[in-house]
Formats: C-alpha cells, structure tokens, sequence
C-alpha cells in the first residue's frame, strides 16, 4: 500500500468543548491534513517537546527515550496503520543497528514518541483520503467542532472538565511571567494554552 509521509503541523484545543484536543498532522508536499482527537496528557507530552520545555524531572516519554537508547534501540518510522470505526491505530517501527521490530502503540503516544527520535511519521493514502481535509491556503486548521474526528485509542474521556484560564485580559509581559510559573510548576499544558495565546497575538501585529 502507498505511504504518506507527514509532519506535525500542531496542536489545537476547542473553545467550545473543553478537554478536546486535535493533533493536525499535514501531508509533506500538500494541502490534506490529518486531525486526531487525543487527551490532554498526551497533547502536554507532544507539546512540550515541540515547544522544547524542559520539565524538572523526565516525562513518561523521555524515559522511554533514554531507557531504549540505553540498549541502542532507535525509534526510525511512525506508521498509522489503520482506522477502525473512527480509532487510529498506529506503530513504531524500531531498530538495534540489526533487527527491525515493530511495535502496537496508541498513535498519540507513537507520535510523541516520534518528536524526541525525530522519528519519520508516515500513513496509509486509504487512511488519509477517508479522513484527511483538505486546506485551501496556509491556513491552519482550527476546529470548533470536533464530534465528528476520528480519535486515538483511548481517549474517549476527553470530554472530561480540565480547568482553564481566560488569558485574552492579561498583556503581554503578564502572559510571560505566567509562562514561567506555569514551567516552574510542570503544568504543561496550561503553559501550552499560555504560549498558543501569545503565538496568536504575535500573528495578529
């Protein structure tokens, strides 16, 4: 079957359904995009290593990381594999220098995965042309709506109530010095919200 590679376009939250966070893969080289439903603990471990945080003690995932180099096993390809009744299903695809396995892993914890091996994250051209959209220009791809988006394994409590904050108040310098608190504490994913309302007034000057 035709593979597609990928790349992380972003991570965006609905205004209007809280807890529900979309991963928005894009096709390299095109205009389709890939949103997958994901939870909140999942979305804080991929944001924080794309925003490059560095959290005081290491993450789940950065234990992996440093537990599998240990024994020089390499994370080279994310491929998701299949959708089934609106679940992604993905693997790793991981090497010792002479043996290649591959291993079942939720798609948000492969991606994860993906950003601290810099890893190559690939799909399936069946997968992407059922449940990709299609983006007209650069416009990146915020969802208000969300019912309807395929999810990842596992996160159908993501409709779970997580506290918020209202940030379009408070100025610029209040929002870096809450920045800084929030990476003090390890609250990633309210440092995540934080930084997506900073990226956006820096769009808008």
């Amino acid at each position: 079957m035709k593979k597609v590679k990928l790349d992380i376009i972003g991570l965006s939250y609905s205004q209007t359904q809280s807890g529900a966070y979309a991963l928005v893969l894009g096709e390299v080289n095109g205009r389709r995009r890939l949103p997958i439903i994901i939870g909140a603990f999942e979305a804080q471990a991929i944001a924080i290593e794309i925003e490059k945080m560095v959290p005081s003690r290491p993450l789940t995932h950065d234990l992996f990381k440093t537990f599998a180099q240990t024994y020089n096993v390499q994370i080279t390809e994310i491929l998701i594999y299949n959708l089934v009744e609106g679940v992604f299903f993905a693997k790793l695809i991981c090497t010792d220098g002479e043996n290649i396995q591959e291993i079942d892993a939720r798609t948000s914890d492969a991606i994860a995965l993906a950003v601290r091996f810099n890893a190559t994250i690939y799909t399936y051209e069946f997968i992407l042309s059922s449940a990709g959209i299609v983006i007209e220009g650069n416009d990146f791809l915020f969802l208000e709506n969300m019912e309807n988006i395929p999810k990842d394994q596992g996160s159908e409590d993501i409709g779970a109530s997580i506290p918020g904050a209202n940030y379009k108040s408070l100025s610029i310098e209040e929002l870096n010095q809450k920045l800084q608190e929030a990476i003090a504490e390890e609250a990633y994913e309210k440092a995540a919200r934080i930084r997506d309302e900073l990226s956006k007034r820096n769009s808008d000057k």
